[in-house]
Formats: structure tokens, sequence, C-alpha cells
């Protein structure tokens, strides 16, 4: 569904030196660029490049809109070609950002009307870091699906009421099973707008269980990683 957002932002290529490699756990980290003046709204991606090198990935930002560093969060693909790079990237290598890009985002007609429920599996919850970040104030609920529960990164970011942390393979979560094991569970108010992201199996099989509960389509905005 196309949301509303705030006016076309002007999309920019630029040179950025790496700040800082954040290490969240073995496997995952944030990389910390410096924001310059590069504008976007919470909810958006970029397209990052290494310099001198021919290939790019897509990535959510990670930081909030008024922060002083631009970031994204990334997990390294075992024995993938991009992400091992981007790991062992030192501060002061050079990238190059493209964009921001997508409407992925608040719906901002509904901004204070109703309640904002974030459904993340993995990484996916960046763009719901960058959203809850650039607006502490906001009605929301987050339900995190991961494996194990120190795959719930930087959970002291949020109101620890409003995060609901499902893992699937330890007990040290909120919920024991899968995010949509607990959605099927769940009740929530009919003025909620849904936003997706992580995987297209999650996504997909989250909307079939949200149309069960009454949702349709366009009661739910979504962001497919793979």
């Amino acid at each position: 569904m196309e949301i509303d957002m705030k006016p076309d932002l002007q999309i920019i290529t630029n040179y950025y030196k790496v700040q800082e490699i954040k290490q969240l756990t073995e496997n995952t980290f944030v990389l910390s660029l410096p924001k310059s003046r590069f504008k976007f709204v919470a909810g958006q991606h970029i397209s990052l490049s290494i310099k001198g090198d021919y290939q790019s990935r897509e990535y959510s930002i990670y930081s909030a809109e008024e922060s002083d560093n631009l970031q994204v969060l990334v997990k390294e693909v075992e024995g993938g070609y991009f992400s091992p790079k981007l790991k062992h990237l030192k501060a002061g290598d050079m990238v190059e950002v493209h964009g921001p890009f997508g409407k992925f985002g608040l719906e901002e007609k509904k901004r204070h009307t109703h309640q904002h429920v974030f459904i993340a599996s993995g990484t996916g919850i960046a763009p719901f870091h960058s959203i809850v970040k650039t607006n502490p104030d906001l009605n929301y609920q987050l339900i995190l699906g991961v494996r194990y529960a120190n795959e719930a990164y930087e959970i002291e970011d949020y109101d620890r009421k409003m995060f609901t942390l499902c893992t699937s393979r330890d007990e040290k979560g909120d919920f024991k099973g899968r995010l949509t094991e607990y959605l099927k569970k769940t009740e929530f108010n009919k003025n909620t707008c849904f936003y997706l992201c992580g995987n297209s199996d999650m996504i997909f099989d989250a909307m079939e269980i949200l149309k069960t509960k009454g949702f349709e389509r366009e009661s739910v905005t979504v962001e497919v990683y793979f």
C-alpha cells in the first residue's frame, strides 16, 4: 500500500568515511557513518557499496532522523560476498551511499489516532528502531521474532512494556515460539495499523493471520527483506 509521507526528498549519492563498526552479536553489527546533510524519513532505506567494489546492497536506516550518525544494521551472511566485507571495514574506510529510497513508514494521517503495531523478524527490526527513536511519544507495540534472545538487538532502546520478544529456540523471550504463533493467540484493537518487515515467509504468514482477525490489506504496510 502506498502511504502518505513527507514531501519527496532529493536522492543523493555520496562517499562517507566509516566512523564505527559496533558488534551486537557475533554476526550482527551496526555500521555508523557521519550523517552530514543527509535527510531521510524514518522507515526509508539506502543502497550501500564499498568504494572500489562493483556490488551494492540495500539496508533499512537504523538511526533516528535527527541522529548525529547515519546507521544501518547488518547481519553477516555466512558464505556471502558483501556483508563479510562490511564487517571487516575499519574507521576511515570509504563507502558509497545512494538514497534515501522507499515509502515504508508511519501513516502520518493516523499518527495520533491509531495504535501502531510493528512486526519484525531478525534485522527487520531496523526501520522500527529508526521510527521509535524518531517518535519517542508514539503509541506503538513492537513484536520481534528471533531464534535466541540475544538477537533482540539493543532492546534497551525501546519501552520494554511495548516490546514483545518471541524466541523460537530458547525460553528467554516473552513468548516461547514463533512470532506467527504469538500473533494467532493475540487480539488487537480494531483501531490498529500494522507494519511488517522481515523475511517473506513471515510476512505472508502474518498477513494471512491478520486477515483472519479482520484486518484487510489496507491496514497493513510491508517491507520484504528477502
